[in-house]
Parts: C-alpha cells; sequence; structure tokens
C-alpha cells in the first residue's frame, strides 16, 4: 500500500527521480485547478483515486462521516465498465479507449465505499472490472494485462473481500489469487527468508521487496487496509504451500527487517541515501498485527509515534491514513498519536466531515467537481520525490524501484 502509488509515479518519472537529490525543493507550479472535494492540495494526475478512498476509508475507520461531496466525488470517477483511473479531471466525459484504468485505484475505491456504505451499484461493478481483466496466473499487475504482482493482487485481494466475495474462489483458468501469491514467495533462508518479491526480474528471478511483503501478508490472509489483531502463529519459516504459511513467513521477514534498523524500515530510492521509510513501515505495522505478531507492531507504531509527524505533513490525505490505519490496528489512539491528532490532520486536507443536520446538493457536489473554485500547488514530480520516500501507491504501489 505504502500508499502504493509511489512506484507508479516513481516508474514515470524514473530518469528525473534518479537523478534528482531526495531533499530537493521543486518550485510549486499552481498551473491547474483541483475540485475543492478532493483530499490534499498536490496533483491528482498519479493518485486522486487512491488517496481520496484511504481517506474517506480511514475517517470512516474512526467514526467520522465524510463530506458528501468528497464521497460523490469519488463515485463519479468510476468509468461505465467499473473499473476507476488514477484520477480524470472531468468526470462528465465519458472514458475511452485512452483511459487508463487501474487496478490500486479501483480497488482502493472498492474498500472505501463498501465500508461507507450505500454504494452497491458502484463497487458490483468495480468488482465486476476487477474479475474481468484478472490474469491467467489468478493475480493482477498494476494496469489491466501487465504481469501480476505481489502488490496489485493483494489490493485487489482486499477489494473482493470487503465487497463479500471468497477471494479463493475468484479464479481465472483455475488459477485463484492465492496461487499468484505463493509464486512470489520467496523460500525460507538467507536474508530473503520467507519474503515476497514485487514481481519476478527479467531473468525470472525473485528479490525481497519489504513493501510487497507487507502487502503480500495481508493478501495471503485476505485481509483490507483496515485489520484488527490476528492470532499468532508460529514464528519458524517452513515451505509455504498454503496462503496461510506464505503469510507466517512474510511476517518473519518484517519482524526482522523492522528490529534491524530500531523499529523501523528503510527506504531504497535511487539516487538518494537510504533512509526510513516511513509509509513502509505503517504497512508492515498493519500486516504484522493482521498475523497476530503484536509486539513488534507495537514496537514499530510507537516509533511512528515519535519520528512520522514531518512526514505526514509533507505527504498528505494518504500518509494520515496509512498511520490511522496502524493506530487502529495496535489499538492506539488515532487522537493522541505521540501528542498528534492524526483524525484532525486528516480531516483539515480536505472538506469538512458531515455534521448533524447538514446536507448537500447535488449541484454543489457538481460545482466542486468542476474544480473552478480551488487549486493544488505542488507539481507532480514534487509528488513524485515524497511519495518514494514511503507514501507509497503508490502507491504502493504501489510499481516501484521495484525490487528493494
Amino acid at each position: 500500500m505504502n500508499v502504493r502509488r509511489s512506484a507508479a509515479v516513481l516508474a514515470a518519472v524514473a530518469v528525473i527521480g534518479a537523478a534528482t537529490p531526495a531533499a530537493a525543493d521543486p518550485s510549486p507550479s499552481p498551473s491547474q485547478a483541483f475540485p475543492s472535494a478532493l483530499y490534499g492540495d498536490s496533483d491528482p494526475k498519479f493518485d486522486g483515486v487512491w488517496r481520496q478512498s484511504l481517506a474517506l476509508l480511514a475517517q470512516d475507520t474512526v467514526g467520522v462521516k465524510p463530506a458528501a461531496k468528497s464521497v460523490q466525488w469519488l463515485v463519479r470517477q468510476q468509468c461505465e465498465d467499473g473499473g476507476f483511473a488514477s484520477y480524470r479531471p472531468d468526470p462528465a466525459t465519458a472514458c475511452d479507449a485512452k483511459t487508463m484504468l487501474d487496478t490500486n485505484a479501483t480497488s482502493a475505491a472498492v474498500q472505501a465505499l463498501t465500508a461507507l456504505g450505500g454504494h452497491d451499484g458502484t463497487t458490483r461493478k468495480a468488482v465486476g472490472w476487477l474479475k474481468s481483466v484478472q490474469n491467467e496466473d489468478g493475480g493482477w499487475g498494476y494496469s489491466p494485462g501487465g504481469a501480476s504482482d505481489t502488490n496489485s493482487t493483494s489490493v485487489v485481494i482486499g477489494a473482493l473481500a470487503a465487497a463479500g466475495e471468497k477471494p479463493d474462489q475468484v479464479e481465472k483458468d483455475g488459477k485463484s489469487p492465492h496461487d499468484a501469491l505463493l509464486k512470489l514467495a520467496l523460500p525460507c533462508g538467507g536474508d530473503a527468508d520467507g519474503a515476497f518479491a514485487f514481481q519476478p526480474d527479467k531473468k525470472g528471478e525473485l528479490a525481497a521487496n519489504a513493501d510487497a511483503t507487507a502487502a503480500g501478508v495481508l493478501g495471503a490472509l485476505g485481509k483490507g487496509m483496515v485489520v484488527e489483531p490476528g492470532k499468532k502463529s508460529a514464528a519458524t519459516c517452513k515451505k509455504a504451500t498454503t496462503p496461510q504459511q506464505a503469510a507466517a513467513n512474510g511476517a518473519g521477514y518484517l519482524t526482522a527487517a523492522l528490529a534491524k534498523d530500531g523499529g523501523h524500515l528503510m527506504s531504497a530510492l535511487a539516487g538518494a541515501e537510504p533512509q526510513p521509510d516511513f509509509g513502509n513501515t505503517a504497512d508492515a505495522v498493519v500486516a504484522l498485527a493482521a498475523q497476530g505478531d503484536t509486539a513488534q507492531a507495537e514496537k514499530s507504531v510507537r516509533w511512528l509515534e515519535k519520528n512520522s509527524a514531518s512526514w505526514a505533513t509533507q505527504s498528505g490525505p494518504a500518509a494520515y491514513a496509512q498511520l490511522i490505519f496502524a493506530a487502529h490496528a495496535t489499538g492506539t489512539n488515532p487522537r493522541d498519536f505521540g501528542g498528534a491528532d492524526l483524525v484532525k490532520q486528516l480531516g483539515a486536507t480536505g472538506p469538512a466531515p458531515q455534521a448533524a443536520g447538514k446536507t448537500e446538493t447535488k449541484a454543489a457536489d457538481e460545482k466542486e467537481d468542476s474544480g473552478s473554485d480551488f487549486f493544488g500547488v505542488w507539481w507532480y514530480v514534487g509528488v513524485c520525490l515524497v511519495a518514494g520516500i514511503g507514501i507509497g501507491f503508490l502507491f504502493t504501489g504501489r510499481k516501484k524501484q521495484q525490487q528493494l
């Protein structure tokens, strides 16, 4: 999830990202107006639907009812066939063959809209589209037809589970998503002990990837972004013949990786010195909690409480959402997260949530969607660099500098 969008964004500017120091501070370019129903003020080109979905899901998780216009904005991003693109600046314009549909954005939207309720038609169409683009190995890539990867397959599993499907029974040519994940799980032994790879490299080799491992653990468990603590399983790495064993192995790898660096994961952004990866650490906390490995999850969430404030402020709504998911998974108060109120901070990045008796008209929603009265400030390279330090997308995607 690391906001899985980061990988896709980084791939789009790989040359620039490799040559530009991580500390670069590009000048803002407020050249485009963005909808005021949207969370965050950075360019939504690569992560609009993703970050909106995470923001809405996080608010629902803590009992906050999001602004109606923000929910409506997300619903209107859907294409007629059920899929979602990363961002459509004009939802009134029909999608066509040039519209780049996105399995990660679609899956995040399904998880958010299912949690909010009242959008069965939208989520049903989205699930139908996801099933229609399933690969022959049972998994999914970031884009329809792309090679299956752990992050995309796992976020789709979360969407299927949220929508009431049984992911292990969603098959293509007799292969389920769990079959795809097992092929991306590394064997026990060595530094890659039980980890997941993002994808095979050009030679078909697998390399351990912490971001993919956090996603893979959740996918193998059939979980989405919001989890409750699970029951701890045996910590010994064994041959992964079942998704449950693959999840246990992956959790063991994450535990060792987190402990090695004092409770957090490290980034490996090309052209930059390794530094703490806050987004992937938050994702790892959620994965470990879901697996029942709560001891390390709690140590790492304490580290996040002490160290993640600046990252979240820079990175925006999806980062606050990730921290809220980590807090929820470990029973930590998101309204007192190292002294910070994550719920308030997330809310400040978008429209005020609904209050008792407040209503919003359809006309107002359509006006907000036009983006005519509000503007953002970051150009997309700035987004990419921030995202790559741990907000994924993506962003996980998730995408990647793909192998850590």
